[in-house]
């Protein structure tokens, strides 16, 4: 079993930034960062393997910076230049498996509110 928990949500202004961390209780291959806003889907944000390849989200590309660092398996995700439309839960996922931006992952953080005024 893995333990994921997240930290670093809070509110801020458009235009503002945030840093979201995820604490994992053992070093794990694939993580990636959800979101889900009130009466929406869960999405993918940005996703990443121990090996280096990362994805993003379109609606994050060029906002958002997704990084492990493998010594204190911490993924951290740095949230640049933030819209309204950011606003939500943001979870912190992990597998064995490659899952990229698909919320299938098996290992799954309690979350952290993020909330973005205009």
């Amino acid at each position: 079993q893995v333990q994921l928990v997240e930290s670093g949500g809070g509110s801020v202004q458009a235009g503002g930034s945030l840093r979201l961390s995820c604490a994992a209780s053992t070093n794990i291959a694939y993580m990636a960062w959800f979101r889900r806003a009130p009466g929406k889907e869960r999405e993918g944000v940005a996703a990443i393997a121990s090996y280096g390849r990362i994805n993003y989200a379109d609606s994050v590309k060029g906002r958002f910076t997704i990084s492990i660092d493998s010594a204190t398996n911490t993924l951290t995700l740095q949230m640049n230049s933030l819209e309204p439309g950011d606003t939500a839960m943001y979870y912190c996922a992990a597998d064995w498996v490659w899952w990229i931006l698909l919320p299938k992952y098996k290992y799954w953080g309690s979350g952290t509110q993020v909330t973005v005024s205009s």
